[in-house]
């Protein structure tokens, strides 16, 4: 009847997660309990207790084709959609994108004139602290120098 070792493997798997499914659905847990509810709900919201079962599955088939179409779509269309929008509302926002050029030109000599006003205001602290250096260790030498008895 199978033909390889894996086909009946995925066989008494699949059985065995139908009949455990089935298990825990006949028991009176919680989970069962929420999930007849949600059944429930779902078949008189749409009205299916009224329909025979071919209906349903009719019903229940073309539901799960337009759900899962909508998911495919989201899934594969949605990110270039995000990004489109994101460009329009930063064009609404900015402008035009040619001016993206100019405005890295612009942050580029921003960033430049930063870059030089840091290097400014290090060689300012470290000349303040060699000369803060100097004038403390003068300070140090007068006083040793003033506290050594004279021989």
């Amino acid at each position: 009847m199978f033909s390889d070792h894996a086909t009946l493997t995925y066989t008494v798997l699949g059985l065995f997660s139908v009949s455990a499914v089935a298990f825990l659905l006949s028991q009176p847990t919680d989970f069962a309990k929420w999930v007849q509810k949600k059944k429930y709900q779902y078949e008189v919201t749409f009205a299916l207790y009224m329909l025979t079962p071919t209906e349903k599955f009719v019903f229940n088939s073309i539901l799960f084709l337009f759900v899962s179409m909508l998911g495919i779509a989201a899934a594969l269309y949605l990110p270039d959609h995000i990004t489109i929008i994101a460009r329009r509302s930063f064009y609404y926002w900015a402008g035009d994108a040619s001016l993206g050029n100019s405005s890295y030109k612009a942050a580029d000599t921003i960033w430049q004139t930063a870059a030089r006003a840091t290097d400014a205001v290090v060689d300012a602290v470290s000349g303040l602290k060699g000369a803060a250096a100097s004038a403390s260790a003068q300070e140090v030498a007068q006083v040793v120098a003033e506290g050594i008895p004279a021989q």
